[in-house]
């Protein structure tokens, strides 16, 4: 079989050119598509800080966008490609029905992120308890939320976990009680004791004097009398306020002389 050049420049020219042409203008449409995707979502991400929005929902939003114009620009690439978009698009709807269908536990982690957005009960930087996890709220995804926890371990909890427990948001409010307890051993003045720790409390820094702390019994019990000590602090200084009230309990106890509670058994002895 003899080679012949004019039938390989016609197969060339028939065939491989215009698929070249295509495969470029493909890959030209998805370079310029993504730099352009990028610039719209950059550009609705400045309007919604323009207009003061939440920082969780320029993000929410800015990842929506892109989501969907990227799939809008893939079926641009393949229709330059000649892939048939009709067809593709039905395609993609039953896919999407049957991914629906096997990964419901997404869509679910989906729909609770709308609604975590849309009903707010925490933004991001929040000190917040949710599904059992507790930190400072660092995103809410489209899936999942990331909190860095107290040890700096980050977390991430699945939307729909969070919004279907309980949520318990600790920087929704302006300030916050500490709440301790001393107990004081069998004999100790408890009204001179409130007083001593009273003054010792509202010198300790970044408590808060209105509303005042809380200084009152709690209960009695077989070792002595047992106080509540309730300061409070704003959101920011809590964990100060919390261990330097201990500190100022510590320090009134060992003044005053308080000695330590103690267990006392009376034995009886019966003669024979």
């Amino acid at each position: 079989m003899s080679f012949d050049p004019a039938q390989l420049q016609s197969l060339v020219s028939t065939y491989v050119v215009p698929l070249a042409w295509k495969i470029l203008g493909a890959l030209a449409l998805w370079i310029v598509g993504r730099w352009v995707v990028r610039l719209i979502v950059a550009g609705a991400q400045r309007v919604l800080a323009r207009r003061e929005l939440d920082p969780t929902l320029q993000r929410y939003a800015g990842s929506v966008v892109s989501g969907l114009l990227t799939v809008l620009l893939a079926i641009a690439v393949l229709s330059v490609l000649g892939v048939e978009t009709a067809s593709f698009a039905a395609l993609l709807a039953a896919a999407g029905v049957a991914i629906g269908m096997a990964w419901s536990g997404l869509l679910a982690n989906f729909a609770a992120g709308v609604f975590l957005i849309t009903l707010r009960p925490f933004k991001v930087g929040d000190a917040i308890t949710a599904g059992g996890v507790s930190g400072t709220v660092r995103e809410i995804g489209l899936f999942g939320t990331t909190l860095d926890m107290g040890d700096n371990v980050k977390a991430v909890i699945g939307n729909n976990k969070i919004f279907s427990d309980n949520i318990i948001n600790y920087s929704a409010n302006a300030y916050r009680r500490v709440d301790l307890s001393v107990l004081l051993a069998a004999g100790v003045d408890v009204d001179d004791a409130k007083a001593r720790l009273r003054g010792a409390i509202l010198q300790v820094k970044n408590v808060l004097a209105t509303p005042a702390p809380v200084i009152e019994i709690l209960e009695h019990t077989p070792l002595g009398t047992v106080l509540t000590v309730r300061p409070f602090s704003t959101n920011d200084n809590y964990w100060q306020v919390y261990f330097d009230t201990n500190k100022a309990i510590a320090e009134v106890a060992k003044t005053a002389a308080w000695p330590a509670p103690e267990t006392r058994q009376a034995v009886r002895t019966i003669a024979p």
